[in-house]
């Protein structure tokens, strides 16, 4: 899952939603005194990776994964993120209870008045994704594209990112349909990851 998705599953904890919007950025082990993380910031990044490895490994996401890899091959992945992060804004409401518009301001807010605890990578990222309004953006398949266009920029070989929203759009139904059957899943397993990190 990809940014929106991962702000959400903080469970509105701030120090949860710091750990896990540095999760990528965390290298070795979270514990370990280099990193200088806070406790909630640690449960944060763990549950950062409960995540990742529940999405990588589910049937649902699989499925998807093999639909894109035509064009997008080992990207296929990250386009599957950001795809599942399009089909979270656009039906937040359904799916999480929460109107979208209130909880990006409560992740911007959040970011902002912590900042000083973001890795200097992190912090420009954060910096960026606020400017352009990244979350609220996720919701038409021309924010979708520009985030993939971004990603594209940065992968070291030819991924298929810069063109994958033509996928979204070709396969839109199917690709939400696995969402919605993933979504709940994801979300009572990382009810449990919170419940024993506590």
């Amino acid at each position: 899952m990809n940014l929106l998705a991962h702000a959400w599953l903080s469970d509105r904890n701030e120090g949860y939603l710091v750990g896990n919007f540095i999760g990528d950025f965390i290298k070795g082990d979270p514990a370990n005194p280099r990193h200088s993380l806070l406790p909630d910031e640690l449960r944060g990044v763990r549950i950062h990776r409960a995540i990742d490895a529940f999405t990588d490994s589910h049937i649902e996401v699989q499925a998807v994964r093999t639909l894109l890899h035509p064009r997008c091959h080992k990207y296929a992945g990250v386009a599957v993120d950001v795809f599942f992060d399009h089909f979270l804004a656009t039906q937040f409401p359904e799916v999480t209870g929460n109107e979208l518009d209130e909880f990006v301001r409560f992740a911007y807010h959040t970011l902002q008045t912590r900042a000083d605890r973001l890795p200097p990578r992190a912090a420009r990222m954060a910096h960026y994704m606020m400017e352009q309004d990244w979350l609220r953006h996720y919701q038409s398949t021309t924010g979708i594209d520009r985030a993939l266009k971004g990603l594209a920029r940065r992968t070291q070989f030819a991924s298929g990112l810069d063109t994958a929203v033509d996928d979204l759009v070709l396969y839109y139904a199917q690709i939400n349909l696995h969402f919605l059957r993933f979504w709940p899943q994801l979300v009572a397993h990382i009810r449990q990851v919170t419940v024993a990190l506590a």
